[in-house]
C-alpha cells in the first residue's frame, strides 16, 4: 500500500510504503505483527529487503521500556542484513541486488566535529538510532529490523561480502562492533595479552576477534562447562574465576 505523507514542515511530500513488522504497542504487550510505514527512497537512500535481523538484549530492554523513554509502537532490531531492492538517484555506493547491512545508527547531523571525524555516535545534535529515535522524514519514530524492509541513507549502510553466512553476519552489526571497537582502539595485535570476562553473546566474539588480531587471549568464566567452548573459539587459556588458585595466575 502506497501513500503520500507531508512532513511536519509541510515543505516536502514523501511517498511511503506500508510493510509488515513485529513490534510492541506497550511495555507489557507481547511482540506481535503490525504494519508500519517506510519512506520510498529519497535521492541518497538505499531500500533493503531484510533477510536476517539479530536479537540484541537492547531490543528487549527497549520493548519493555526498562530504560524508560520508549515511544510506542516500537519495532526493535539493529543487527540487519538484507539485499538492496532499490536506490535513490544519487546513490553511488550500492546497486540493486547487492547484500547490505544496517547497524545501530541511521543518521546524524553530519556537520558537528564528531560527525566530521566519523564518530557519528557522539553527534552533538544527537545521533538517530535505528529504532525509537525521531524520524525527521516522516515525523514519527524510527522503526528497526524486525520488519520486511528498511530505507536508510547510504552513508549509514554497510557492504557485506557475498561469501559470508548472512545469518551469522547479522550479530556483527552490534555485538561484533561492540567488541571490535575497543580491541581496535587499543591496537590489539601480536605481543598483546587480552582478557575476556565472560563468554556470552559479546564475549565469544571478543575471543574470536582478539585471536584473529594475533593477541594472546585469556578467558575468565564462572562456568566449567564453557572451558572447552572457549578453547574451541581460540582462547589460549581459560580461567575459572571462582577458583582463587587459578585467578592468582593472572
Amino acid at each position: 500500500m502506497d501513500a503520500i505523507r507531508t512532513t511536519a514542515e509541510g515543505a516536502t511530500a514523501l511517498r511511503t510504503k506500508q510493510v509488515k513488522a513485529f513490534g510492541t504497542q506497550a511495555a507489557e504487550a507481547a511482540l506481535d505483527q503490525l504494519n508500519i510505514n517506510r519512506r520510498k527512497p529519497t535521492p541518497h537512500d538505499v531500500e533493503i529487503e531484510i533477510l536476517y535481523c539479530g536479537v540484541c538484549h537492547s531490543d528487549l530492554h527497549t520493548a519493555r521500556n526498562e530504560w524508560h523513554g520508549t515511544i510506542y509502537p516500537c519495532v526493535p532490531g539493529h543487527e540487519i542484513v538484507g539485499r538492496v531492492v532499490s536506490v535513490g538517484d544519487h546513490v553511488t555506493k550500492f546497486k540493486v541486488g547487492e547484500v547490505a547491512a544496517v547497524g545501530c545508527l541511521v543518521d546524524s547531523c553530519r556537520e558537528c566535529q564528531y560527525c566530521k571525524e566519523n564518530l557519528e555516535q557522539y553527534c552533538e545534535e544527537g545521533n538517530v538510532q535505528t529504532y525509537n529515535s525521531p524520524d525527521k522524514y516522516l515525523g514519527t519514530r524510527t522503526y528497526g529490523g524486525y520488519s520486511e524492509s528498511i530505507v536508510v541513507d547510504e552513508a549509514f549502510v554497510l557492504r557485506v561480502p557475498e561469501n559470508l553466512n548472512l545469518a551469522a553476519t547479522a550479530p556483527l552489526l552490534c555485538a561484533g562492533i561492540t567488541t571490535y571497537s575497543p580491541l581496535r582502539h587499543w591496537n590489539v595485535g601480536p605481543g598483546k595479552k587480552v582478557g575476556i570476562v565472560g563468554i556470552g553473546g559479546l564475549g565469544h566474539m571478543g575471543v574470536k576477534l582478539a585471536k584473529a588480531m594475533g593477541a594472546e587471549v585469556v578467558v575468565f568464566t564462572t562456568s566449567a562447562s564453557k572451558v572447552e567452548d572457549a578453547k574451541r573459539l581460540g582462547a589460549d587459556d581459560v580461567i575459572l574465576s571462582k577458583d582463587r588458585g587459578q585467578m592468582k595466575r593472572y
